[in-house]
Parts: C-alpha cells; sequence; structure tokens
C-alpha cells in the first residue's frame, strides 16, 4: 500500500504508519578517529536506530579566510585556529569508504550533511543514499537545488527558520526531486523546553501534505521525540555520543547509548499505544470488567409474580453476568416469570413479557 506522505531511505519506507526512522546524528563527535566512529556506529545499532550520520565540509571554501585562520584556543578545539580545528575533524574519500563498508555491515542507513557544493560532490561520488541538509542552509537556494538534482531523497532541517523560509525551500527543491522530508527544529544546543514549538510538526503536516515531517532533537532528554511522533514526525534525529563528558560542543546535549536504546524503544511503544482509534474493550480488560464492573441482581427473595420495585433490584459487583445497569429503567414495573434468589443475576428470561 502506498501512502500520500511516504519516503524511502534504503530499504526504509517511512509513512504515517510506520515506526520512526531514528538517525542517530554523530557530526563530530568521532573526534576525528574512525575507530570511534566505528564504535558509535555499533553502540547505534544496538540501540536500534536505522540511520547514522556525519558532517561534511570543505572548510577552505565553506569559511571566510578571516574565520579559517581565527584563533580557536579553548577546552575544545582540535587545533589552534578554527579552520585548523575543523579538518581535524574531518574525514576523508577512503575514511568515508571504509565506514561505508562497516555500516553495510550492520545494516545501518549512513549519510552525511552536506554544508558546500564540493561537500556535496564529495558525497555523490560516495552515492550516498539520503542527503541531510543543516538547518543554516534553509535559505541557501543554490545549495538546495544543487544538490536536489543529485536525486536521492533529501533531509531538511529547519532550525530558525520562518515558515516562508520553508516553503522557499519546498518551492526550490519539490520541482527537481520530489523525496523530501522537512524537521522540525530548533537550533539551540542545546534548545530550551519552551523553545521546541513541536505544534510547528501539525503545522507542517497541513502546509505539506505530500511530504514525511520530522524532528531533529536537540534538547536534553528522550521524551520530546515521543510526543513528536505522536504530532506526526515520522524521522526522528537526534545527536548521538558515547559519553557526554568526552571533549567536544555537541557531546553535553548528545544521548549516550542508554539514553538512545530507551528513546528507541519508546518510540516502537508509542506507535503500538496509539491504535487505530476505535474505542472498545480489549482482551486484557475482561478480566477487571467482571472484578469491578456491575450487574443487575435480585435485591432480597423474590417470589414469582412479583412487580419490581426500586427495593428489589441492587447494583453489586462482579459485573458481566446479567443485565447492565444502564437496563434498570426497561426492567423496574416488569412482573417475575420465575422466583429469584437474593443476589441473584436478573435475566430478561426472568421477566414476563
Amino acid at each position: 500500500m502506498t501512502y500520500k506522505r511516504e519516503l524511502k531511505i534504503g530499504n526504509f519506507i517511512i509513512n504515517d504508519e510506520s515506526d520512526c526512522f531514528v538517525v542517530a546524528e554523530i557530526g563530530h563527535n568521532h573526534q576525528g578517529s574512525i575507530e570511534q566512529a566505528k564504535k558509535l556506529f555499533d553502540a547505534a545499532k544496538e540501540a536500534g536506530a536505522q540511520a547514522v550520520k556525519l558532517q561534511k565540509r570543505h572548510n577552505k571554501t565553506l569559511y571566510t579566510k578571516a574565520l579559517y585562520n581565527q584563533p580557536y584556543d579553548n577546552e575544545n578545539s582540535f587545533g589552534p585556529t578554527y579552520g585548523l580545528h575543523r579538518e581535524a575533524l574531518e574525514f576523508n574519500k577512503e575514511q568515508y569508504q571504509e565506514l561505508q563498508k562497516y555500516a553495510k555491515r550492520l545494516g545501518l542507513v549512513f549519510f552525511a550533511t552536506a554544508f558546500d557544493f564540493k561537500s556535496a560532490d564529495f558525497l555523490a561520488e560516495l552515492d550516498m543514499p539520503v542527503y541531510k541538509i543543516a538547518s543554516g542552509d534553509v535559505t541557501n537556494v543554490p545549495l538546495l537545488k544543487y544538490v536536489a538534482k543529485i536525486q536521492k531523497p533529501i533531509i531538511l532541517s529547519t532550525g530558525a527558520a520562518s515558515l516562508d523560509d520553508v516553503r522557499r525551500a519546498h518551492e526550490a527543491i519539490m520541482p527537481i526531486n520530489r523525496r523530501l522530508a522537512i524537521l522540525q527544529c530548533t537550533a539551540g544546543y542545546p534548545a530550551k523546553w519552551e523553545e521546541l514549538n513541536l505544534n510547528v510538526i501539525e503545522n507542517y503536516k497541513k502546509s505539506f501534505p505530500d511530504i514525511v515531517i520530522g524532528f531533529s532533537a536537540h534538547d536534553n532528554g528522550i521524551a520530546m521525540p515521543v510526543a513528536a511522533y505522536v504530532l506526526g514526525a515520522r524521522i526522528i534525529e537526534k545527536h548521538f555520543t558515547l559519553n557526554r563528558a568526552m571533549k567536544g560542543t555537541d557531546h553535553a546535549f548528545s544521548l549516550e547509548p542508554v539514553g538512545l536504546r530507551k528513546m528507541i524503544r519508546d518510540l516502537k511503544r508509542v506507535r503500538v499505544a496509539l491504535g487505530d482509534g476505535v474505542k472498545r474493550p480489549s482482551d486484557s480488560e475482561k478480566p477487571a470488567l467482571i472484578k469491578m464492573g456491575k450487574t443487575l441482581v435480585a435485591g432480597r427473595k423474590l417470589p414469582k409474580g412479583a412487580k419490581l420495585a426500586g427495593r428489589d433490584v441492587a447494583i453489586k459487583s462482579p459485573g458481566a453476568m446479567g443485565l447492565a445497569p444502564y437496563f434498570l429503567d426497561q426492567i423496574l414495573g416488569r412482573r417475575l416469570s420465575a422466583s429469584l434468589k437474593e443476589d441473584e443475576p436478573i435475566l430478561f428470561k426472568h421477566l414476563e413479557q
């Protein structure tokens, strides 16, 4: 069955009826180490994530010379200047190919954010299955169109954007490539609870009825992605680390493996818990319905032919043994066709026609 709002990424089909497609956003939490990246892939797979994501920048063309050469001396620095710091956190083509093979063995979708044209070309040469566009490029229409022409699915984060910005991005991409997902995002690190504005997810669903909507969660904790799923998000991106105390700016608000595992567990539970919306008793409720429910019973010993009055009928547990209490008005004033013992359930067959 094909849904109006549907996106295929790798072997995963994402739609309104599916589980969440969970992206463990590693970013640069690998600290420039291939072995660290592999450990993050292992932990993400064990936690139940469907995908792992890095960030790709061609730093010398992305940043001005002033910013690239700006001193960057702090506890999170991997180089003496901002440019060298960024370079230390980049993987080359051979390293990306090694990680591609590793992710494939694990059954993970592996992709990256393209921050610029050269990075998009780099990822295209690797035949990435999906492309992420960061919030900072929502208004970068030239890059949006450039990536759209690669003809792979695009996941667009929308932090710090207005609805007009998002519409513009949507209008730029869709005529070229209709395989688009839009994520509500608040680009705080971490984002404050009162700034998450999860109801934007419903706004996006109405504004863009033909595409999958998701949530890029920059908050601390695991509860908000579950709320986002209830509102309609079907892609969840969450920053991921092995240890929140590690060196780097993103670790502090990232989930550790146990947190990611619990978040994915809860996302799977909420999909099942939402059900189909049809109100009906469940099988597990039947014992409670009997134990705590009520039945109309004889309030005292009653002879055949007695005309039932209020004092003759009691409402007692257990339930489901005779007539439900809502039948009380229908039996009062009628005569018994058989005698009843005290507490014996009253049935229609006990009443004269």
